[in-house]
Protein backbone atom coordinates (compact mmCIF):
# COMPACT_ATOMS: atom_id res chain seq x y z
CA UNK A 1 0.00 0.00 0.00
CA UNK A 2 1.29 3.29 -1.18
CA UNK A 3 2.12 6.15 1.46
CA UNK A 4 0.74 9.51 1.15
CA UNK A 5 2.81 12.15 2.41
CA UNK A 6 1.16 14.28 4.78
CA UNK A 7 1.79 17.83 5.75
CA UNK A 8 1.48 19.64 9.73
CA UNK A 9 -1.44 21.43 8.46
CA UNK A 10 -3.38 18.50 7.09
CA UNK A 11 -2.73 16.34 10.41
CA UNK A 12 -3.92 19.43 12.54
CA UNK A 13 -7.10 19.39 10.37
CA UNK A 14 -7.46 15.81 10.93
CA UNK A 15 -6.79 16.04 14.89
CA UNK A 16 -9.46 19.12 15.16
CA UNK A 17 -12.28 17.41 13.24
CA UNK A 18 -11.36 14.15 15.21
CA UNK A 19 -11.83 15.71 18.41
CA UNK A 20 -14.82 17.60 17.27
CA UNK A 21 -15.87 13.85 16.12
CA UNK A 22 -15.70 12.35 19.29
CA UNK A 23 -16.91 15.57 20.85
CA UNK A 24 -20.38 14.84 19.29
CA UNK A 25 -20.14 11.19 19.68
CA UNK A 26 -20.05 11.56 23.53
CA UNK A 27 -22.62 14.31 23.03
CA UNK A 28 -24.75 12.55 20.80
CA UNK A 29 -24.76 15.84 18.69
CA UNK A 30 -21.86 14.73 16.19
CA UNK A 31 -23.59 16.35 12.73
CA UNK A 32 -24.28 19.19 14.19
CA UNK A 33 -21.40 19.22 15.64
CA UNK A 34 -19.57 19.01 12.43
CA UNK A 35 -21.35 21.07 10.65
CA UNK A 36 -20.68 23.94 12.87
CA UNK A 37 -17.52 22.78 12.69
CA UNK A 38 -17.26 23.11 9.07
CA UNK A 39 -18.91 26.43 8.91
CA UNK A 40 -16.48 28.54 11.23
CA UNK A 41 -13.85 27.00 9.26
CA UNK A 42 -15.05 28.20 6.12
CA UNK A 43 -16.08 31.27 7.69
CA UNK A 44 -12.55 31.99 8.98
CA UNK A 45 -10.67 30.84 5.44
CA UNK A 46 -13.03 33.48 3.75
CA UNK A 47 -11.98 36.20 6.56
CA UNK A 48 -8.49 35.44 5.84
CA UNK A 49 -8.80 35.03 2.33
CA UNK A 50 -10.34 38.51 2.47
CA UNK A 51 -7.75 40.22 4.28
CA UNK A 52 -5.00 38.41 2.18
CA UNK A 53 -6.57 39.68 -1.32
CA UNK A 54 -6.53 43.21 -0.02
CA UNK A 55 -3.23 43.51 0.73
CA UNK A 56 -2.43 41.74 -2.29
CA UNK A 57 -4.31 44.80 -3.98
CA UNK A 58 -2.69 47.18 -2.36
CA UNK A 59 0.44 47.16 -4.48
CA UNK A 60 2.69 49.22 -1.64
CA UNK A 61 5.24 48.00 0.82
CA UNK A 62 3.40 47.57 3.72
CA UNK A 63 3.49 44.43 5.73
CA UNK A 64 0.73 41.53 5.26
CA UNK A 65 -1.73 41.08 7.85
CA UNK A 66 -0.81 39.22 10.81
CA UNK A 67 -1.73 35.43 11.17
CA UNK A 68 -1.14 32.15 12.66
CA UNK A 69 -0.92 28.26 11.43
CA UNK A 70 -0.75 27.62 7.76
CA UNK A 71 -2.54 31.29 6.48
CA UNK A 72 0.46 32.76 8.56
CA UNK A 73 2.92 30.71 6.71
CA UNK A 74 1.34 31.29 3.75
CA UNK A 75 1.19 35.49 4.15
CA UNK A 76 5.01 34.89 4.92
CA UNK A 77 5.84 33.32 1.56
CA UNK A 78 3.91 35.91 -0.21
CA UNK A 79 5.81 38.75 1.74
CA UNK A 80 9.02 37.16 0.87
CA UNK A 81 8.19 36.59 -2.97
CA UNK A 82 6.70 40.15 -3.28
CA UNK A 83 9.43 41.84 -1.53
CA UNK A 84 12.05 39.73 -3.73
CA UNK A 85 9.91 40.66 -6.67
CA UNK A 86 9.91 44.93 -6.02
CA UNK A 87 13.88 44.59 -5.89
CA UNK A 88 14.14 43.15 -9.15
CA UNK A 89 11.50 45.06 -10.64
CA UNK A 90 13.43 48.27 -9.02
CA UNK A 91 16.79 46.86 -10.51
CA UNK A 92 15.18 46.47 -14.00
CA UNK A 93 13.39 49.74 -14.19
CA UNK A 94 17.09 51.24 -12.95
CA UNK A 95 18.56 49.56 -15.99
CA UNK A 96 16.18 50.41 -18.32
CA UNK A 97 16.16 53.99 -17.03
CA UNK A 98 19.90 53.69 -17.76
CA UNK A 99 19.44 52.44 -21.03
CA UNK A 100 17.01 55.30 -22.34
CA UNK A 101 19.47 58.30 -20.52
CA UNK A 102 22.39 56.50 -22.67
CA UNK A 103 20.24 56.14 -25.71
CA UNK A 104 18.84 59.41 -25.63
CA UNK A 105 22.07 61.44 -25.45
CA UNK A 106 23.79 59.78 -28.33
CA UNK A 107 24.19 61.88 -30.99
CA UNK A 108 23.38 59.44 -34.09
CA UNK A 109 19.40 59.22 -34.68
CA UNK A 110 17.77 55.81 -33.67
CA UNK A 111 14.48 54.92 -35.09
CA UNK A 112 12.52 51.57 -34.22
CA UNK A 113 10.24 50.29 -37.55
CA UNK A 114 7.72 47.91 -37.18
CA UNK A 115 7.58 45.11 -39.68
CA UNK A 116 4.89 46.91 -41.59
CA UNK A 117 6.92 50.17 -41.82
CA UNK A 118 5.22 52.34 -39.26
CA UNK A 119 7.14 54.06 -36.51
CA UNK A 120 7.11 52.34 -33.36
CA UNK A 121 10.09 54.78 -31.39
CA UNK A 122 12.72 57.01 -31.98
CA UNK A 123 15.22 58.80 -29.72
CA UNK A 124 15.50 62.91 -29.43
CA UNK A 125 18.21 63.23 -31.87
CA UNK A 126 15.89 61.17 -34.86
CA UNK A 127 13.33 63.69 -33.94
CA UNK A 128 15.71 66.82 -34.34
CA UNK A 129 17.01 65.74 -37.59
CA UNK A 130 14.35 63.72 -39.19
CA UNK A 131 11.74 66.88 -37.45
CA UNK A 132 9.47 64.07 -36.00
CA UNK A 133 6.82 64.73 -33.14
CA UNK A 134 4.75 62.64 -30.77
CA UNK A 135 1.93 62.83 -33.30
CA UNK A 136 3.86 60.53 -35.67
CA UNK A 137 3.78 57.53 -33.78
CA UNK A 138 2.46 54.71 -36.14
CA UNK A 139 3.43 57.07 -39.24
CA UNK A 140 5.27 55.84 -42.34
CA UNK A 141 8.68 57.48 -42.45
CA UNK A 142 7.97 57.56 -46.05
CA UNK A 143 4.94 59.67 -45.74
CA UNK A 144 7.39 62.16 -43.92
CA UNK A 145 10.64 61.80 -46.37
CA UNK A 146 9.83 61.47 -49.77
CA UNK A 147 12.73 61.11 -51.60
CA UNK A 148 11.86 58.42 -54.33
CA UNK A 149 15.60 57.27 -53.69
CA UNK A 150 15.41 57.05 -50.14
CA UNK A 151 12.03 55.47 -50.56
CA UNK A 152 13.88 52.59 -52.29
CA UNK A 153 16.14 52.55 -50.09
CA UNK A 154 13.49 52.19 -47.49
CA UNK A 155 11.45 49.18 -49.42
CA UNK A 156 14.47 47.16 -49.95
CA UNK A 157 14.68 46.20 -46.30
CA UNK A 158 17.76 44.62 -46.05
CA UNK A 159 20.73 44.73 -43.54
CA UNK A 160 23.82 46.85 -42.92
CA UNK A 161 22.84 49.26 -46.31
CA UNK A 162 23.38 52.94 -46.02
CA UNK A 163 21.90 55.51 -48.05
CA UNK A 164 22.89 59.29 -47.83
CA UNK A 165 20.37 62.04 -48.37
CA UNK A 166 20.31 65.63 -48.05
CA UNK A 167 17.61 67.25 -46.12
CA UNK A 168 16.62 69.90 -48.00
CA UNK A 169 14.93 71.60 -44.66
CA UNK A 170 18.62 72.33 -43.31
CA UNK A 171 20.80 71.28 -46.04
CA UNK A 172 22.38 68.70 -43.92
CA UNK A 173 24.12 65.16 -44.90
CA UNK A 174 22.03 61.88 -43.31
CA UNK A 175 23.44 58.65 -43.53
CA UNK A 176 20.58 55.87 -42.80
CA UNK A 177 21.91 52.48 -41.78
CA UNK A 178 19.42 49.35 -41.78
CA UNK A 179 19.64 46.79 -38.83
CA UNK A 180 17.96 44.06 -37.60
CA UNK A 181 15.66 44.90 -34.09
CA UNK A 182 13.77 41.94 -31.92
CA UNK A 183 10.46 41.00 -33.12
CA UNK A 184 10.87 41.33 -36.46
CA UNK A 185 11.35 45.51 -36.19
CA UNK A 186 14.24 47.35 -37.78
CA UNK A 187 16.34 49.64 -36.34
CA UNK A 188 16.73 52.33 -38.75
CA UNK A 189 20.56 54.39 -37.59
CA UNK A 190 20.77 58.08 -38.71
CA UNK A 191 23.90 60.02 -38.51
CA UNK A 192 24.53 63.74 -39.47
CA UNK A 193 27.44 63.57 -42.16
CA UNK A 194 27.64 67.04 -42.62
CA UNK A 195 30.70 68.03 -41.26
CA UNK A 196 32.63 64.73 -42.93
CA UNK A 197 31.04 65.97 -46.39
CA UNK A 198 32.59 69.28 -45.81
CA UNK A 199 35.86 67.97 -44.37
CA UNK A 200 35.87 65.56 -47.48
CA UNK A 201 34.60 68.34 -49.72
CA UNK A 202 37.66 70.86 -48.79
CA UNK A 203 40.13 68.30 -49.49
CA UNK A 204 38.76 67.72 -53.35
CA UNK A 205 38.82 71.37 -53.51
CA UNK A 206 42.26 71.45 -52.10
CA UNK A 207 43.71 68.70 -54.12
CA UNK A 208 42.07 69.70 -56.96
CA UNK A 209 43.67 73.30 -56.64
CA UNK A 210 47.02 72.25 -55.59
CA UNK A 211 47.34 70.03 -58.80
CA UNK A 212 45.84 72.27 -61.04
CA UNK A 213 48.21 75.31 -59.95
CA UNK A 214 50.98 72.30 -60.13
CA UNK A 215 50.04 71.18 -63.75
CA UNK A 216 51.34 74.55 -65.66
CA UNK A 217 54.52 75.00 -64.10
CA UNK A 218 55.65 71.35 -64.38
CA UNK A 219 54.58 71.38 -68.00
CA UNK A 220 57.00 74.24 -68.54
CA UNK A 221 59.72 72.48 -66.57
CA UNK A 222 59.36 68.98 -68.72
CA UNK A 223 59.22 70.94 -72.07
CA UNK A 224 62.40 72.91 -71.44
CA UNK A 225 63.86 70.10 -70.01
CA UNK A 226 62.91 68.04 -72.89
CA UNK A 227 64.84 70.79 -74.88
CA UNK A 228 67.79 70.49 -73.23
CA UNK A 229 67.59 66.80 -73.45
CA UNK A 230 67.46 67.05 -77.21
CA UNK A 231 70.67 68.89 -77.04
CA UNK A 232 72.66 66.67 -74.61
CA UNK A 233 75.28 65.60 -77.13
CA UNK A 234 75.99 69.93 -76.57
CA UNK A 235 76.12 69.98 -72.75
CA UNK A 236 78.93 68.44 -70.66
CA UNK A 237 78.46 65.07 -68.57
CA UNK A 238 77.56 66.34 -65.21
CA UNK A 239 75.10 68.53 -66.85
CA UNK A 240 73.55 66.13 -68.74
CA UNK A 241 73.06 63.58 -65.80
CA UNK A 242 71.25 66.09 -63.80
CA UNK A 243 68.85 66.99 -66.99
CA UNK A 244 68.11 63.22 -67.40
CA UNK A 245 67.38 62.80 -63.80
CA UNK A 246 64.99 66.25 -63.64
CA UNK A 247 63.20 64.90 -66.69
CA UNK A 248 62.45 61.38 -65.01
CA UNK A 249 61.39 63.08 -61.39
CA UNK A 250 59.44 65.62 -63.52
CA UNK A 251 57.61 63.04 -65.78
CA UNK A 252 56.86 61.47 -62.19
CA UNK A 253 55.27 64.43 -60.58
CA UNK A 254 53.33 65.48 -63.91
CA UNK A 255 52.14 61.70 -63.57
CA UNK A 256 51.14 61.78 -60.10
CA UNK A 257 49.26 65.33 -60.76
CA UNK A 258 47.32 63.59 -63.33
CA UNK A 259 46.29 61.00 -61.31
CA UNK A 260 45.40 63.11 -58.73
CA UNK A 261 43.49 64.74 -60.79
CA UNK A 262 41.45 62.04 -62.32
CA UNK A 263 40.88 60.87 -58.34
CA UNK A 264 39.42 64.28 -57.82
CA UNK A 265 37.09 64.38 -61.03
CA UNK A 266 36.42 60.23 -60.43
CA UNK A 267 35.28 61.48 -56.58
CA UNK A 268 32.83 64.38 -58.37
CA UNK A 269 31.10 62.01 -60.09
CA UNK A 270 28.38 59.67 -58.79
CA UNK A 271 27.91 57.87 -61.46
CA UNK A 272 28.57 57.39 -64.78
CA UNK A 273 26.83 59.68 -67.77
CA UNK A 274 27.69 58.57 -70.71
CA UNK A 275 28.26 55.37 -70.74
CA UNK A 276 27.86 53.52 -73.89
CA UNK A 277 29.47 49.37 -75.41
CA UNK A 278 32.74 49.40 -74.96
CA UNK A 279 34.25 46.54 -77.31
CA UNK A 280 36.47 44.19 -74.63
CA UNK A 281 38.64 43.07 -77.94
CA UNK A 282 39.83 46.31 -79.29
CA UNK A 283 40.17 48.29 -75.87
CA UNK A 284 42.31 45.33 -74.50
CA UNK A 285 44.05 44.30 -77.55
CA UNK A 286 45.45 48.79 -77.20
CA UNK A 287 46.59 48.24 -73.96
CA UNK A 288 48.40 45.63 -74.11
CA UNK A 289 50.29 47.15 -77.41
CA UNK A 290 51.20 49.84 -75.46
CA UNK A 291 52.34 47.42 -72.33
CA UNK A 292 54.23 45.07 -74.11
CA UNK A 293 56.35 48.73 -75.52
CA UNK A 294 57.01 49.04 -71.72
CA UNK A 295 58.04 45.43 -71.05
CA UNK A 296 60.37 45.20 -74.04
CA UNK A 297 63.32 45.35 -72.03
CA UNK A 298 62.22 42.48 -69.63
CA UNK A 299 60.96 40.20 -72.38
CA UNK A 300 57.63 39.56 -70.76
CA UNK A 301 55.26 37.25 -72.08
CA UNK A 302 51.58 38.51 -72.54
CA UNK A 303 48.20 36.26 -73.35
CA UNK A 304 45.07 37.23 -73.93
CA UNK A 305 42.30 35.01 -73.68
CA UNK A 306 38.51 36.66 -74.75
CA UNK A 307 36.29 34.33 -73.71
CA UNK A 308 33.10 35.86 -74.02
CA UNK A 309 32.36 38.30 -76.93
CA UNK A 310 29.92 40.70 -74.94
CA UNK A 311 30.36 44.04 -74.91
CA UNK A 312 30.97 46.42 -71.57
CA UNK A 313 28.53 49.36 -71.03
CA UNK A 314 30.78 52.00 -69.35
CA UNK A 315 32.79 54.61 -69.73
CA UNK A 316 35.56 54.11 -72.20
CA UNK A 317 38.26 56.38 -70.89
CA UNK A 318 37.78 55.31 -67.17
CA UNK A 319 37.88 51.62 -68.02
CA UNK A 320 40.71 51.98 -70.14
CA UNK A 321 42.33 53.81 -67.17
CA UNK A 322 41.47 51.11 -64.66
CA UNK A 323 42.54 48.13 -67.07
CA UNK A 324 46.25 50.13 -67.78
CA UNK A 325 46.86 50.90 -64.15
CA UNK A 326 46.31 46.85 -63.42
CA UNK A 327 48.25 45.63 -66.74
CA UNK A 328 50.90 48.30 -65.87
CA UNK A 329 50.98 47.27 -62.40
CA UNK A 330 51.38 43.37 -63.55
CA UNK A 331 54.42 44.23 -66.27
CA UNK A 332 56.13 46.76 -63.00
CA UNK A 333 56.40 43.67 -60.22
CA UNK A 334 56.68 40.94 -62.59
CA UNK A 335 61.12 39.80 -62.90
CA UNK A 336 62.17 39.67 -66.43
CA UNK A 337 60.73 36.65 -68.37
CA UNK A 338 57.65 37.20 -66.06
CA UNK A 339 54.09 35.81 -67.49
CA UNK A 340 51.02 37.81 -68.09
CA UNK A 341 47.72 36.97 -68.57
CA UNK A 342 44.64 39.12 -68.83
CA UNK A 343 41.64 37.20 -69.43
CA UNK A 344 37.72 38.44 -70.01
CA UNK A 345 34.61 36.24 -69.23
CA UNK A 346 31.25 36.06 -68.17
CA UNK A 347 28.79 34.16 -66.84
CA UNK A 348 25.11 34.71 -65.47
CA UNK A 349 25.87 36.48 -62.59
CA UNK A 350 28.26 39.23 -64.23
CA UNK A 351 31.20 39.82 -66.47
CA UNK A 352 35.29 39.54 -65.10
CA UNK A 353 38.75 41.20 -66.39
CA UNK A 354 41.25 39.54 -64.79
CA UNK A 355 44.75 39.93 -64.88
CA UNK A 356 47.58 37.25 -64.04
CA UNK A 357 50.99 37.55 -63.17
CA UNK A 358 53.44 35.23 -61.81
CA UNK A 359 55.73 38.19 -60.23
CA UNK A 360 56.56 39.11 -56.54
CA UNK A 361 53.34 38.78 -54.58
CA UNK A 362 51.34 40.69 -51.86
CA UNK A 363 51.56 39.82 -48.46
CA UNK A 364 47.88 38.87 -46.99
CA UNK A 365 48.15 41.50 -44.48
CA UNK A 366 48.38 44.36 -46.76
CA UNK A 367 45.66 43.22 -49.04
CA UNK A 368 42.60 45.13 -46.99
CA UNK A 369 44.52 48.61 -47.67
CA UNK A 370 45.77 48.35 -51.09
CA UNK A 371 43.38 50.00 -52.57
CA UNK A 372 43.93 53.15 -49.99
CA UNK A 373 45.68 55.94 -51.76
CA UNK A 374 49.06 56.67 -51.69
CA UNK A 375 49.50 53.33 -49.64
CA UNK A 376 52.49 51.51 -50.56
CA UNK A 377 53.62 47.64 -49.63
CA UNK A 378 57.36 48.43 -50.18
CA UNK A 379 58.42 51.80 -49.91
CA UNK A 380 61.45 51.27 -51.60
CA UNK A 381 60.36 49.09 -54.47
CA UNK A 382 57.53 51.13 -55.22
CA UNK A 383 59.77 54.14 -55.88
CA UNK A 384 62.21 52.38 -57.80
CA UNK A 385 59.05 51.83 -60.24
CA UNK A 386 57.97 55.04 -60.55
CA UNK A 387 54.51 54.51 -59.37
CA UNK A 388 52.52 57.15 -57.67
CA UNK A 389 49.95 55.43 -55.27
CA UNK A 390 47.26 56.20 -56.73
CA UNK A 391 46.97 53.25 -59.69
CA UNK A 392 44.64 50.64 -57.57
CA UNK A 393 42.57 53.47 -56.18
CA UNK A 394 41.89 54.92 -59.51
CA UNK A 395 40.49 51.25 -59.94
CA UNK A 396 38.60 51.68 -56.85
CA UNK A 397 36.74 54.38 -57.64
CA UNK A 398 36.55 53.95 -61.57
CA UNK A 399 34.67 50.55 -60.23
CA UNK A 400 32.83 51.91 -57.80
CA UNK A 401 31.60 54.24 -60.71
CA UNK A 402 30.10 51.13 -62.45
CA UNK A 403 28.73 49.52 -59.70
CA UNK A 404 31.48 46.63 -59.51
CA UNK A 405 34.02 45.93 -57.23
CA UNK A 406 38.22 44.49 -57.37
CA UNK A 407 38.89 41.39 -55.76
CA UNK A 408 42.56 40.11 -55.17
CA UNK A 409 44.08 37.11 -54.75
CA UNK A 410 47.98 36.97 -54.26
CA UNK A 411 50.92 35.09 -52.31
CA UNK A 412 53.66 36.09 -51.71
CA UNK A 413 56.53 35.24 -54.58
CA UNK A 414 53.87 33.40 -56.10
CA UNK A 415 52.21 35.98 -58.23
CA UNK A 416 48.92 37.90 -57.99
CA UNK A 417 45.41 38.06 -59.66
CA UNK A 418 43.29 41.47 -59.83
CA UNK A 419 39.51 40.51 -60.93
CA UNK A 420 37.55 43.25 -61.87
CA UNK A 421 33.75 42.23 -61.33
CA UNK A 422 31.03 44.07 -63.34
CA UNK A 423 27.20 43.24 -62.52
CA UNK A 424 25.24 41.45 -65.43
CA UNK A 425 23.14 44.65 -66.20
CA UNK A 426 26.46 46.12 -67.83
CA UNK A 427 26.80 43.32 -69.92
CA UNK A 428 25.62 43.56 -73.70
CA UNK A 429 25.85 40.60 -76.68
CA UNK A 430 26.79 43.34 -78.89
CA UNK A 431 27.65 46.64 -79.20
CA UNK A 432 25.86 47.32 -82.50
CA UNK A 433 22.89 44.98 -82.21
CA UNK A 434 22.14 47.72 -78.78
CA UNK A 435 22.97 50.71 -80.77
CA UNK A 436 20.27 49.32 -83.54
CA UNK A 437 17.64 49.16 -80.52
Amino acid sequence: MMNMPRSAGLRKALLFYGLIGLLGWLLGWTPWLLALALALQLIWSHYQMQRTLTWLQSFDDSEPPRAKGEWGKLLDSLWHFRRNHRSELRKLQNSLQRVQRTVESLSDGLVIIKPNGEMQWWNEAAAVMLNLRPGDEGQMLTNLVRDPAFVEFFDRNRDYVEFVWTNPRTGSFLQFTNNRHAAGNRLLMVRDISRLRQLEQMRQDFVANASHELRTPLTVLQGYLETFADLSDALPERLRKGVDLMLAQTKRMANLVNDLLLLTRLDSIDKPVDAKPVDMNVLLNSILTDARALASEKGHRFELHLDSPVALLGVENELRSAFSNLIYNAVNYTPADGEIVVRWRHDAQGGYLSVTDNGVGIDQKHLPRLTERFYRVDISRSSSTGGTGLGLAIVKHVLMHHGARLDIDSQLRRGSTFTCCFPANLLQTDASESADD
